[in-house]
């Protein structure tokens, strides 16, 4: 994978952030931001929200004990009044997410790029709040749904706030934000019924998309693995749309933002998260609250890639198209600092939910180029919030608040929260001493970049944006083959929801441009024919792309091939840090074998769980008391990332006959991950069906390569599982060994 790290010295990259509070100055100046809101009522009197003591909490004032209530009872009233207005209208997009807190650090200064402090100051610590999310759904959906996730990091940083919007795929849908409004409409669920919650699976989306061909390089990210993570703490991050970076010289670059995830970028399989859903739709909320929680704090490495402005124009797509990105083959990633996650939130209405991201909250160094989804995006983030939040002050609330000082003009409105002194709030003004002027460049003010501009009003596209399927095609052509089998699936899944048959064979249409072994693939598993000609035109994006008679004409001959950045299949596997390992036993388990694993296991940062038949103890072999975790009955092979039996000729008899544990079993093969058993324990893998396609004889080699590691050995079986963990899964056991479960 073509990416650099600029650190110097490897040691330096590591912060101590086990404890907050012996964090640098701005770390600690927003917890002390935060603290005068944050209310703790641990040991204190019931009050109304003026203060007053409440005496009584469980009875409204009436005319007598069975009389009607009285319109007097100002705590009743004050106490429902709250409660009916507890609810604010969710996001419109994003509006189920996950926050937490944690600290930036870059490597080294960045300043021969940008003139931005937290980028150059290698000691300070910049206290951040990030929320992860998925898109369609709403505040009540699954986190396992096949989506784009969120990925937004708010900086606190000494200049002000800086919001770094993206996402967990560096492209997007559309190359126009006056197109949004439509496409989050055809996304989201139909009108006439409200169905599908949190799905993309219906005739709507799939209409839109196959009339939107600058859309095909995002399905192709949106049905691969990477709308279904693993966790979000394995998911990479992206500021998808180009910036920029003005140094204090004013020499400007163009600048894409990653977040390269140190746990490696992992997926779950579809029929997995399918059953997460069900059994735990809370999933990621909870993995990512439990690691911060246990002192696993999840981290990522910011990096960037630099393009100097008089490279704009050397490569075959456009810099300024948010459905394109640059590979990391042309313009390596460097990576210039740090965040760890430490926090998790005291409220999650307070913080996660108020929390209000933008795209305009920039700081000096940082500024926008033209990409016209950007532009966009800068007005639709004030107007959403000022209706989602109640007014102009939102950003007063105490999570939103800068941690440097805020002084202007801005008054009144709902929820008004600061006192401003003084006769004057207008400028010029010559009674309050013109208090708060202004601060020139020298002094910190923000300068936007001085580019210079001379063209028509247009409505209209670069024809730099007609080529819609080169990097789709780079894209599908990146992937391993499970990867690629894994997109064949996701599409014949979810056009085999849609109805209409013309909007099927358009989205086979642009398939066969994107590549035409997809394409068939995808047609056979439909019943339907590609499509030779089309009743109607392609792209009815008219006049932005024009009428081109033939696609292929538009599509450029990408320089690459491939680009291994593109695949999951070679992320960093070298860690089972945070994986959850199940351990199925029962009465007469053999403790040693069981405690040796379990021990090792944890060692290299694993999170164990005994699961057995009921709750409460086992005994083993040796009568030990084992606490259990979970029983068979509450617990899911879905929700672990691999499985060990150990032996004890009773533990082994009592899983095998049971339905339960031969089910999990069967699970965790068909959903490709490692699976152990002691030799004696053999018998209970006997009782699953995957045990007849299993090979007669094991080496490490053969373990490596199908994720089952069988051996009378603890220590040896403890590395050989390791090792196999660590792969995350064995997708290649799929196609050739799936089996029911």
């Amino acid at each position: 994978m073509a990416t650099k790290k600029v650190t110097g010295k490897g040691e330096d990259k590591t912060a101590d952030t086990k404890n907050v509070s012996k964090g640098t100055q701005p770390v600690n100046d927003k917890i002390e931001n935060l603290a005068p809101h944050t209310a703790d009522s641990t040991g204190e009197f019931m009050t109304t929200n003026t203060g007053l003591k409440i005496n009584d909490d469980q009875n409204s004032l009436k005319a007598g004990d069975r009389g009607a209530t009285l319109l007097e009872d100002f705590i009743l009233r004050e106490k429902i009044t709250h409660f009916d207005h507890e609810r604010i209208p969710e996001r419109v997009v994003h509006a189920r997410g996950s926050g937490a807190h944690g600290v930036f650090k870059v490597y080294e200064s960045q300043s021969a790029l940008t003139k931005a402090l937290f980028l150059n100051d290698t000691a300070a610590e910049t206290p951040v709040f990030v929320r992860f999310s998925t898109v369609a759904g709403s505040k009540g959906s699954t986190d396992l749904a096949r989506d784009v996730r969120g990925f937004a990091v708010r900086f606190y940083t000494q200049e002000g706030n800086f919001d770094l919007v993206g996402n967990n795929m560096p492209v997007f849908f559309i190359q126009d934000a006056i197109k949004f409004p439509d496409l989050i409409h055809a996304v989201k669920p139909e009108p006439d019924n409200e169905i599908p919650q949190a799905a993309s699976a219906h005739d709507t989306f799939w209409d839109f998309i196959s009339l939107t061909p600058e859309s095909s390089h995002m399905i192709m990210w949106a049905m691969s693995d990477r709308a279904l993570p693993r966790s979000y703490r394995m998911m990479e991050g992206f500021g998808v749309h180009t910036f920029r970076f003005v140094n204090a010289k004013g020499v400007a670059s163009f600048v894409k933002f990653h977040w390269k995830p140190l746990l490696g970028v992992h997926a779950v399989a579809w029929d997995e998260a399918q059953n997460i859903s069900g059994k735990d739709p809370d999933f990621h909320r909870r993995d990512l609250w439990d690691a911060i929680d246990s002192g696993a704090f999840p981290e990522w490495e910011l990096g960037v890639q630099i393009v100097p402005e008089e490279d704009e124009f050397k490569f075959e797509f456009d810099l300024l198209d948010p459905t394109k990105l640059i590979p990391e083959e042309l313009v390596p990633v460097q990576r210039i600092g740090k965040m760890t996650l430490n926090r998790n939130p005291d409220n999650f209405f307070a913080e996660t939910e108020q929390v209000a991201f933008h795209l305009g909250h920039i700081v000096p160094g940082i500024d926008f180029s033209n990409d016209p989804l950007l532009q966009g995006r800068l007005f639709s983030y004030t107007d959403t919030q000022l209706t989602r939040l109640g007014g102009p002050n939102f950003q007063e609330i105490p999570i939103n608040r800068p941690i440097v000082p805020v002084h202007n003009n801005q008054r009144d409105g709902f929820m008004r929260q600061t006192i401003n002194k003084g006769k004057t709030s207008y400028s010029p003004n010559a009674i309050g001493g013109n208090d708060p002027r202004q601060a020139k460049e020298a002094e910190g003010g923000f300068v936007s970049y001085p580019e210079r501009i001379s063209a028509s009003k247009v409505r209209a596209r670069s024809k730099s944006f007609f080529d819609h399927f080169s990097q789709a095609t780079l894209f599908f052509n990146s992937q391993s083959e499970p990867e690629k089998n894994h997109i064949t699936d996701a599409l014949s899944f979810e056009l085999g929801k849609v109805k209409t048959v013309a909007i099927r064979e358009r989205m086979l249409a642009i398939l066969a441009q994107i590549d035409k072994g997809l394409a068939a693939a995808v047609a056979y598993a439909l019943g339907i024919h590609i499509p030779e000609n089309l009743a109607e035109q392609l792209n009815q994006n008219i006049p932005a792309d024009g009428d081109p008679a033939d696609y292929a004409s538009l599509q450029v001959e990408s320089s690459l091939a491939q680009s291994t950045a593109l695949s999951m299949a070679y992320t960093v596997k070298d860690s089972i840090q945070t994986r959850k390992i199940a351990i199925l036993a029962a009465d007469g388990v053999n403790e040693k074998s069981l405690t040796a694993v379990k021990t090792a296991v944890e060692s290299a940062g694993g999170v164990v769980e005994i699961i057995a038949p009921r709750l409460g103890f086992i005994t083993a072999d040796n009568d030990a008391k084992i606490h259990v975790d979970e029983s068979l009955l509450g617990a899911a092979s879905v929700l672990f990332d691999a499985v060990y039996v150990p032996g004890g000729t009773n533990s082994v008899a009592t899983l095998e006959a049971d339905a339960d544990a031969v089910h999990f079993l069967n699970e965790a093969f068909k959903h490709c991950k490692a699976i152990a058993a002691d030799s004696d324990a053999a018998q209970v893998l006997e009782a699953t069906y995957f045990s007849k396609k299993l090979p007669d004889e094991y080496s490490e080699e053969t373990v490596l390569s199908e994720g089952i590691v069988l051996s009378d050995e603890a220590k040896k079986l403890a590395t050989l599982f390791i090792k196999a963990i660590a792969q995350h899964r064995f997708w290649e056991r799929e196609k050739p060994r799936k089996i029911p479960a």
